[in-house]
C-alpha cells in the first residue's frame, strides 16, 4: 500500500508537534496533500476510473475545509503551513 505506518509517522513527525500528534490541522492537511498526490498520479495513468475521481474530490473539499478553518483561527501557522507544504504559487 502506498500509506503505511511508518510513512504516517514521518508526515505527522514533520508537521505536526510530535510523531503521534494526528489531530493537528497541520498534521491533518498534510496526510491529505500526500494522499490527493498520490491519487492524482493514479488518475492520470487511470483516467475513466470515477471512484477515485470522486475520493480526491472529496479529500480536496476536506484539505480547504481544514485550511479555512485555520485561517480563520491563526493566520501566521497557516501561512507557515501553505508555504511549507507549497499549496500556492
Amino acid at each position: 500500500m502506498y500509506l503505511d505506518a511508518e510513512k504516517k509517522q514521518e508526515i505527522f513527525a514533520n508537521y505536526g508537534k510530535s510523531n503521534t500528534d494526528t489531530g493537528s490541522v497541520e498534521s491533518q492537511v498534510a496526510l491529505f496533500s500526500y494522499r490527493i498526490q498520490h491519487l492524482t498520479e493514479h488518475l492520470k495513468k487511470n483516467v475513466h476510473d470515477f471512484g477515485t475521481k470522486r475520493a480526491l474530490t472529496g479529500l480536496v473539499g476536506k484539505r480547504r475545509s481544514l485550511l479555512d478553518y485555520l485561517k480563520n483561527r491563526d493566520i501566521e501557522r497557516y501561512r507557515a503551513l501553505i508555504k511549507k507544504l507549497g499549496l500556492r504559487k
